[in-house]
């Protein structure tokens, strides 16, 4: 399939996604860019753009992405992302599974689903300890990794149907995780509706996305992408999830992914000071109001200006720059600030699934971290500036070096 055959695979979206209001507010445009998980194995391949704007729903304050591109197109074709590249994300996982087991008190006779089990980073965790478990990912390669290590996965996108059949068959679960996985997904409501009918009626779904009042804060431009559909608050998910019987019982604000939501959902309403304070605290913040957003674009372009005028600067003085991960947030940056190899020398990551590909929008090459050693860049920019702690641990000996590193967001310093 071309190109131009892939770019017609979207649509416009002119109701929310959530509660099907028309009174959606755009307040960022970061024009027509490639998909961001899209790493391309020459320069020359042919690349499909989409629109990426963002707006806010007036009656239920979800931000979501006007444009929808086909799951298909999306998650198909050698999908790269796989989580147990990335240690930190390994022992947040590894903590969080074994918080469930001792909360929920689960055992031999329990079971434990996880939607968007990518290659069963967190799974494995239940499994080391005897406790059952099923993964859903759409995704083949992930997919045949987990089940290479022993965790049970199903590939399949995940909805009501799909629910509905396991249903059919007895299969209920007492804990469903859902991490970084409702952003994705066209049909949130059939999604949500999917977990209700799979979940136990003393059951707990556990999700955790990215929070929005985070990302508007800390300028997080480029969490957005094609694949990130939508971008929570803690009131739109209120709004959600009471619509197909489930409540938001409770909140935990956790840093990682610079700054997530983990929210608890059950099916009985038995709310915490947790989820009435955040609640109450957004409300007094506007974060179902236009206003708040109001200057986000004008921050995203001042930070555009500032990197853009900084990268110039060093490379004036000759200096050589490579970059650190090859992520998705990583191409809506370099995309949308217009960085390219003509700036950039080349990008490491640790995933060898990306590794020896190229950049999505441009020519620069993915290598292996390794390459900052053999290379010596003088300075590298953390594209994956949500993993800059563990990044610059890693590289403490390019650091000795004398190697330096930018990190742009939430404001631009070099250490």
């Amino acid at each position: 399939m071309t190109s131009s055959d892939l770019s017609s695979r979207s649509k416009r979206e002119t109701t929310c996604r959530s509660c099907g209001s028309p009174k959606l507010h755009s307040f960022l445009d970061l024009g027509t860019t490639p998909l961001a998980d899209r790493l391309r194995n020459a320069t020359d391949e042919p690349e499909p753009r989409f629109k990426l704007e963002t707006a806010l729903c007036e009656d239920c304050a979800l931000v979501q992405i006007l444009d929808t591109v086909d799951p298909e197109v999306l998650f198909a074709d050698e999908y790269p992302y796989y989580s147990s590249f990335s240690p930190a994300l390994l022992a947040h996982s590894r903590d969080h599974a074994l918080a469930r087991m001792a909360d929920r008190n689960l055992g031999p006779d329990s079971l434990v689903i996880e939607l968007a089990s990518n290659d069963g980073y967190l799974l494995k965790n239940y499994v080391e300890n005897g406790i059952p478990v099923l993964g859903i990912d759409p995704a083949d390669g992930p997919v045949k990794a987990a089940n290479a290590i022993g965790v049970p996965t199903e590939c399949a996108f995940f909805g009501l149907e799909y629910a509905q059949a396991l249903a059919a068959k007895g299969v209920a679960a007492d804990v469903i995780h859902g991490n970084n996985v409702l952003a994705h997904v066209a049909d949130t409501n059939g999604f949500v509706a999917g977990i209700a009918a799979l979940l136990k009626p003393n059951g707990v779904a556990v999700i955790e996305a990215p929070y929005l009042k985070a990302l508007i804060d800390h300028c997080e431009f480029d969490t957005i992408y094609h694949e990130h559909l939508c971008y929570f608050s803690a009131t739109a998910l209120d709004h959600l999830f009471r619509r197909h019987g489930l409540y938001f019982n409770h909140v935990e604000l956790l840093p990682i992914h610079g700054g997530s939501l983990r929210i608890f959902v059950e099916k009985v309403e038995a709310p915490r000071d947790t989820i009435t304070a955040l609640l109450a605290e957004e409300k007094a913040a506007g974060l179902d109001r236009i206003d708040y957003f109001a200057d986000f674009a004008r921050r995203v372009n001042a930070l555009r200006d500032a990197v853009n005028a900084k990268l110039a600067e060093l490379k004036a003085q000759g200096a050589s720059i490579a970059a650190y991960g090859a992520a998705a947030k990583g191409a809506t940056f370099v995309n949308y600030f217009g960085i390219g190899a003509d700036t950039l020398d080349f990008v490491v990551d640790r995933n060898v699934h990306k590794q020896g590909k190229y950049m999505p929008g441009g020519a620069i090459k993915v290598l292996d971290p390794s390459a900052l050693l053999e290379h010596k860049p003088d300075y590298v920019l953390i594209l994956a500036w949500n993993f800059a702690t563990e990044i610059l641990q890693q590289q403490s000996e390019y650091r000795a070096a004398g190697g330096k590193f930018i990190i742009p967001i939430p404001t631009l310093e070099i250490v």
